[in-house]
């Protein structure tokens, strides 16, 4: 029995930017690599300098790439690629000035508008003589608290062309959440929705304003966005020493043509956030240069984006995949916004949408796959997606089941990339590429340029066996520094605190004979059953299968001197927790995982808690099990759902 799913025809391969780029190299260096992945991915390992500046070249990017390719150090954050060079991040994203489409705009109830490149062009200018107007300079903060629209891009937009600092928090987050994030950070200026829609519910925003800027008193500015195609909600509240303006007043003003003064490789772009659900979250900065260089590879290498493509990536703002996401036209793709729930009033909502736009990258979670696959399990091809070329996956493990469910039922000829990379290099270690084959469960390969492993303990390579996920080599889009973390400190615990010289990410994996990669869920998370360590994905992978379970949590519990797994449990409508389906579930987790993978407690409860990116919090649910605090709750979309894992019972014996 075989293993792949899908390969790229012959043509198709050749038909491909990686194929483009390859001659591209081939031509360059006097070498052919014959759409051999493997070959040319060690070539670009080898050589990573080099490939960095062929495709600065290959991707023409916009500014002034100087002649040196590294400027090298002994300290693996340290070394710079491409030193000296500069660019402007905004100058790159308005990648062309036409009546093409360039973004659009979908809400939950349906509500859509779009904006050409030129309209993208001109809105932008006027935010950008705005922010000038009211002092914001190079190096200052823009905090935005703004759903997923057509404005929150143009803000960024904006900000990253002035060089100033960008960070946003989705309007998901609580007052308090917002306010350990952006009070570190200082922030001159914010971006605030007045209010945003979830699953048919409205939200007001705007009456947090007020505890907000008491908060955080480095806010002087303060613009006020209109939900798309709904009224304005009022604000009544008065603010002292605030200057308050209207979206729309900035919009209705003059544009100038853009001046793109170009700002060193290393300078700062954005500051994004750890997800704080260990304590407080870390303000991880990022350079502009390396992030654009990196987020153009993936694009068009590993997602084969081109010209006038339609990109769809179901986020907010406040995850990493937004930036991820926004990128795109940098490659002169569009790009396709939703904002409100994925499944409001319609399982299917989203791939209605992916039929309707047009769309030729889909980009969403395992989470979702697995809901739909649950949901609706006949979809059966219902749309015919005929410019749909890449489904890409990420927030969590792709399931076996889930990979077979995209092929069965939403499209036979469509590259599946699963994707795994983090917030902490804003792109991916792991990831597609079209010359290899889909295989079921595995991501396909590493990214070009990225010397990525797994290690034991001891810090030796493994293959076909668990370990942690590494990277050898240094990368252009390596975190510039947290924000205020004096002499590294922080960051050097965080990624070079276990292995020498070698960058640590926190993800249990393993590579197969394929070069394909698994991931196993975070390390943190890993269970010790007897001293044995155990992945939590191959769990999780076991019980989606059961259609009577909605989700799932697994964690260890402490319990006599040893660790015991405990499996939590939401079951799906009219289901109940029998001593059939109990049996079933451990005999199939016995059989197609491992005896010792066999949990030693099955307990239902009513909901799950997950971040506000929907990622689940297994670390939350241990501490709360075993009576420890459980720090940053406000990192969680769900905190209150942590009451029901408080002393229980079944726990107890």
């Amino acid at each position: 029995m075989t293993n792949k799913l899908w390969e790229a025809s012959f043509k198709e391969k050749k038909n491909s930017n990686l194929y483009a780029f390859e001659k591209f190299i081939s031509k360059k260096i006097k070498k052919k690599f014959n759409l051999n992945y493997k070959t040319f991915l060690n070539w670009t390992i080898k050589n990573s300098p080099e490939f960095w500046n062929y495709f600065w070249e290959f991707s023409e990017i916009k500014g002034l790439k100087s002649k040196k390719k590294i400027k090298k150090s002994k300290i693996f954050y340290k070394n710079l690629f491409l030193p000296g060079s500069k660019l402007n991040f905004g100058e790159n994203l308005l990648s062309k000035n036409n009546d093409d489409k360039a973004i659009t705009f979908i809400s939950e109830n349906g509500f859509r508008e779009e904006k050409s490149w030129r309209e993208l062009n001109l809105s932008t200018g006027k935010i950008v003589k705005f922010l000038k107007e009211i002092k914001i300079k190079k190096g200052d903060r823009v905090a935005a608290y703004m759903p997923n629209t057509i404005e929150t891009v143009e803000a960024f937009i904006a900000a990253s062309t002035i060089g100033s600092i960008w960070s946003s928090c989705s309007p998901d987050f609580g007052i308090k959440g917002v306010v350990e994030r952006f009070s570190q950070i200082n922030p001159k200026v914010l971006f605030i929705t007045d209010q945003y829609f979830y699953n048919g519910k409205k939200i007001n925003v705007l009456e947090r304003l007020s505890e907000i800027l008491k908060s955080i008193p480095s806010i002087k500015n303060v613009v006020i966005v209109n939900y798309p195609g709904k009224k304005y909600v009022t604000n009544k509240s008065k603010y002292k020493k605030i200057n308050l303006i209207k979206w729309r007043e900035i919009i209705h003003n003059q544009s100038e043509k853009i001046n793109f003064k170009k700002y060193d490789f290393e300078s700062e772009l954005t500051i994004l956030y750890s997800s704080g659900t260990t304590g407080k979250p870390k303000c991880i900065c990022h350079r502009t240069g390396g992030v654009l260089l990196q987020h153009k590879k993936e694009h068009q290498l590993h997602c084969d984006i081109k010209e006038n493509d339609n990109v769809f990536y179901f986020t907010t703002c406040g995850w990493m995949m937004w930036n991820w996401l926004v990128s795109s036209l940098a490659s002169k793709a569009s790009i396709v916004l939703f904002d409100g729930s994925p499944m409001y009033k319609s399982s299917d909502l989203l791939l209605k949408i992916a039929q309707r736009e047009k769309i030729t990258l889909f980009g969403i979670s395992a989470k979702y796959i697995d809901a739909l696959r649950k949901l609706e399990p006949n979809l059966k091809f219902k749309y015919k997606l005929l410019k749909l070329k890449t489904i890409c996956s990420t927030g969590s493990p792709l399931s076996s089941e889930g990979f077979k469910y995209v092929y069965k039922n939403i499209k036979k000829n469509v590259h599946l990339s699963s994707i795994s990379g983090g917030t902490d290099i804003v792109s991916c270690f792991v990831l597609g590429n079209i010359y290899q084959p889909v295989n079921i469960g595995e991501i396909q390969n590493s990214g070009l340029g990225l010397d990525v492993d797994v290690f034991n303990d001891s810090g030796k390579s493994l293959k076909n066996s668990k370990g942690e996920l590494v990277c050898k080599n240094p990368f252009p889009s390596m975190p510039l520094k947290f924000w205020k973390d004096k002499n590294d400190v922080k960051f050097k615990k965080a990624y070079f605190n276990r292995y020498k010289n070698t960058w640590h990410h926190g993800d249990y994996a393993e590579r197969r004979n394929t070069d394909g990669f698994i991931i196993h869920g975070r390390s943190d998370t890993t269970l010790n059953p007897g001293g044995v360590r155990l992945g939590t994905a191959e769990i999780y992978s076991e019980v989606e299968k059961f259609n009577e379970i909605k989700e799932a949590l697994v964690v260890g519990q402490s319990w006599d001197n040893d660790i015991r797994i405990i499996l939590f449990v939401v079951m799906s409508n009219e289901y109940i927790l029998n001593d059939s389906l109990l049996n079933r579930i451990k005999t199939q987790i016995r059989i197609n995982a491992s005896p010792r993978h066999v949990p030693s407690k099955v307990i239902v409860v009513k909901d799950i808690p997950r971040t506000k990116s929907g990622k689940i919090v297994e670390l939350a649910v241990k501490s709360t099990i075993e009576g420890s605090v459980v720090k940053n709750k406000e990192a969680l979309a769900n905190p209150e759902v942590l009451k029901q894992y408080k002393n229980l019972k079944q726990l107890s014996y």
